[in-house]
């Protein structure tokens, strides 16, 4: 599981993340939503450690930016991150080996494999598609097997085999016990695997619903997810305030 404890970005005077709290537990997928500019990617690379922030975030138990909390952690940026002068075949052998991993190879080839990759392992990064960039960079995340994995807009750019695969990881990951965090801005790719659902809004996390299976068991309210995204994201600047919809 990993925790987010009142994180605030700020560049200069202007707070790109206001005293953000929230946690994800094993074997839960939470999915961050919100419009372009609500802070959802500021928060994602607080919690992988690529920016200072005040506040805390714990990584199964290590604060974030620890060796023992990096080892634990798979992140997909938004643009695919690869190196262009290696090989699709030299980035799995470079992961591999930067996690001391004893059989990387067998699970390299199976990910390699799976996202239809198997064909260009002689390719330089640079050459690839960004699609083909984007389900590299999935491999690499995830080839050391993370017990906690962030994905930002995983799946811009994404052919529908590659949807479909990265969809069934999603639920594999989650039946083996990893904590997931999506963020996305496109409500239609999230519907259908959500535990937990955060709505950003101007650096804040302007509401939570939790996905309990049975839309007569969502209690205090039965609106959809989009319903609630739509009210939250709409609404005057002044209603704009935090809240627990279960």
């Amino acid at each position: 599981m990993f925790q987010v404890n009142h994180v605030t970005k700020r560049y200069g005077k202007l707070a790109a993340n206001q005293d953000i709290t929230f946690s994800v537990g094993d074997g839960d997928i939470a999915v961050l939503i919100g419009p372009n500019g609500a802070g959802k990617s500021t928060i994602i690379k607080c919690i992988a450690g690529l920016l200072r922030f005040e506040g805390d975030i714990d990584i199964c138990g290590y604060p974030n930016k620890t060796p023992q909390a990096k080892s634990l952690l798979g992140y997909i940026p938004e643009m695919p991150a690869v190196y262009d002068l290696l090989t699709v075949e030299e980035h799995m052998e470079f992961i591999g080996r930067a996690y001391s991993l004893s059989d990387w190879q067998s699970e390299a080839e199976r990910l390699l494999d799976r996202f239809e990759l198997t064909d260009k392992k002689g390719k330089l990064g640079k050459e690839l598609s960004k699609g083909m960039q984007q389900k590299l960079s999935i491999c690499c995340a995830i080839l050391h097997r993370p017990r906690v994995v962030i994905f930002d807009e995983p799946m811009v750019g994404l052919d529908p085999h590659a949807i479909k695969e990265l969809k069934n990881l999603f639920q594999e990951m989650k039946a083996d016990g990893a904590s997931l965090l999506i963020s996305t801005h496109m409500l239609d790719s999230v519907e259908d695997y959500w535990d937990t659902a955060h709505i950003m809004m101007n650096g804040e996390i302007a509401a939570t619903k939790h996905n309990h299976g049975d839309s007569a068991a969502v209690g205090e309210s039965e609106e959809s997810l989009e319903e609630l995204f739509f009210r939250i994201t709409e609404a005057p600047q002044a209603s704009q305030k935090g809240g627990d919809v279960r």
